[in-house]
C-alpha cells in the first residue's frame, strides 16, 4: 500500500495499516512530516480533546495538556512516525494517479510507482483560496491568506479587518486585539453557529460524537437551542443569529461551528466590529456592504482548495466542490483500492474521524480476499 502524504491522516493511515502486517510506504513532498501543520498561526491549539486526538496505536501525551498546542501536536507526529517506524519518502511529490491493471500507477517527481492499493491523504487545508474581491489588485494595504498569520505582532497599533467567519477567523481575530493590534473589524456574510468549547465540565467534542448518532432534524434544533442558552444573542454586536443549524451547515457546507476562544470576549467588549462580507476594493478602501473601511491589512480566513484536480481529476471520482465523492474507507465503484482519508471536517472531529477510518480501512486491506 502507498500513503500520499504525511500529515496526520496519512500517517494514521500508514500506522494502522502496519498494525494489521500490511506493508506500506508513505510519499511525501516535503522533507518533514506535518508540514501544513507547520505554518498554522502561533497560538493555535487543537479544538479536540487530547484523548480524542490521537492517531492508531500511539496516545498524545498526558504533559501536552486537554488542548495540544500546535508545536506539541507537531512533536507528537514527529515522534508517532518515529515510534511507528513509518517509511517515508521525502522530497517525493505525486503528479499523477493512474489504473494499472488491478492496481495503480503513481507518477512521482521520483519515478514511476505501483500498488495495488493507494491512500490520498494530501490535505484538508492543501491550497490557500483567496476570493477574487474586484479591486483586489489596487489596495494598497496588506493583503495575506490567513496561512501565512503568524502572530500578532507585525500588526501592533495597525488596523486589520479579517475575512471569514471560521475558527481560524475568529481565532486571529482575538490573537490581533490581544497582542497590540489597532481596530479590528471581522467581515461575516453568514452568521455561524457558535459553541462554547466545554460545557460545563464536558469539552463540547463529546457532545459532537453524540449528535452524531441523533437525527440530523434533532441535533440542528438542539444547536441553536444551545446556542441561543449558552451565548446569548449577539444582535447588538452585530451578530445575527444562524440561519441554519450545525447539522445542516457541515452537510451542506463541511463548515463546522466556530469554537469560541477568546472571540466572543473581545467581540462584547467591542473590540473586535463586526461587519458584512466584502465586497469590492477601491484603492486603500474595503467596502463591507454599506460600510467603507481603510484598514492597514487584509487577512483572508477564506478557506482552502483540496486540489485533487491535477492529481485525480481525470479520473472522474470528484464532486463539484472538488472534494472526493467518496471516502475512506469505501473506494468508488470506478476506482477500488484508490482511498481518501482526511477530507471531511465532521461534528465528532477531523482527527477523531481520521483515526477510526484509518482502523476501518486497514482491516478492509488485511482482510482475506
Amino acid at each position: 500500500m502507498l500513503v500520499v502524504g504525511a500529515g496526520p491522516a496519512g500517517l494514521a493511515a500508514a500506522g494502522a495499516a502496519q498494525e494489521r502486517g500490511l506493508e506500506v510506504e508513505v510519499l511525501e513532498a516535503a522533507d518533514s512530516v506535518a508540514t501544513s501543520w507547520r505554518s498554522h498561526y502561533d497560538r493555535l491549539h487543537l479544538h479536540t480533546t487530547r484523548r480524542l486526538s490521537g492517531l492508531p496505536g500511539q496516545e498524545i501525551p498526558p504533559r501536552a495538556g486537554t488542548w495540544v498546542a500546535r508545536d506539541d501536536y507537531i512533536a507528537y507526529l514527529e515522534d508517532y512516525a518515529r515510534r511507528q517506524a513509518i517509511p517515508i519518502r521525502f522530497h517525493t511529490r505525486v503528479e499523477r494517479i493512474d489504473r494499472a491493471g488491478r492496481g495503480w500507477r503513481l507518477q512521482t517527481s521520483g519515478g514511476e510507482r505501483q500498488a495495488p492499493a493507494v491512500v490520498v491523504a494530501t490535505g484538508y487545508n492543501r491550497s490557500p483560496l483567496v476570493p477574487a474581491w474586484p479591486g483586489r489588485e489596487s489596495f494598497s494595504g496588506e493583503l495575506i491568506h490567513s496561512s501565512a498569520y503568524r502572530n500578532a505582532e507585525p500588526y501592533r497599533g495597525q488596523d486589520v479587518l479579517v475575512v471569514g467567519s471560521g475558527n481560524s477567523g475568529a481565532e486571529i481575530a482575538a490573537d490581533l486585539v490581544e497582542g497590540g493590534a489597532g481596530q479590528v473589524w471581522n467581515s461575516i456574510r453568514t452568521p455561524p453557529n457558535i459553541v462554547r468549547r466545554n460545557v460545563g465540565p464536558l469539552a463540547n467534542q463529546h457532545l459532537g460524537i453524540l449528535a452524531s448518532k441523533l437525527p440530523p432534524s434533532f441535533v440542528d434544533w438542539l444547536s441553536l437551542a444551545i446556542q441561543r442558552a449558552a451565548i446569548g444573542d449577539l444582535r447588538p454586536y452585530g451578530l445575527d443569529a444562524p440561519a441554519e443549524g450545525a447539522y445542516t451547515r457541515v452537510m451542506k457546507d463541511e463548515q463546522i461551528p466556530l469554537i469560541d476562544v477568546g472571540f466572543l470576549r473581545e467581540l462584547k467588549a467591542r473590540r473586535i466590529r463586526v461587519v458584512p462580507g466584502v465586497e469590492r476594493f477601491e484603492g486603500s478602501w474595503v467596502v463591507c456592504g454599506h460600510q467603507r473601511l481603510k484598514p492597514d491589512a487584509v487577512i483572508a480566513a477564506t478557506g482552502y482548495d483540496r486540489a485533487l484536480d491535477s492529481l485525480v481529476g481525470h479520473l472522474g471520482i470528484l464532486a463539484a466542490s472538488g472534494r472526493p465523492s467518496v471516502h475512506a474507507p469505501r473506494s468508488h465503484p470506478k476506482t477500488p483500492g484508490l482511498y481518501f482519508i482526511g477530507y471531511t471536517n465532521p461534528l465528532v472531529g477531523n482527527l477523531y474521524e481520521v483515526a477510526r477510518v484509518a482502523r476501518r480501512l486497514a482491516r478492509l486491506n488485511a482482510a482475506p480476499s
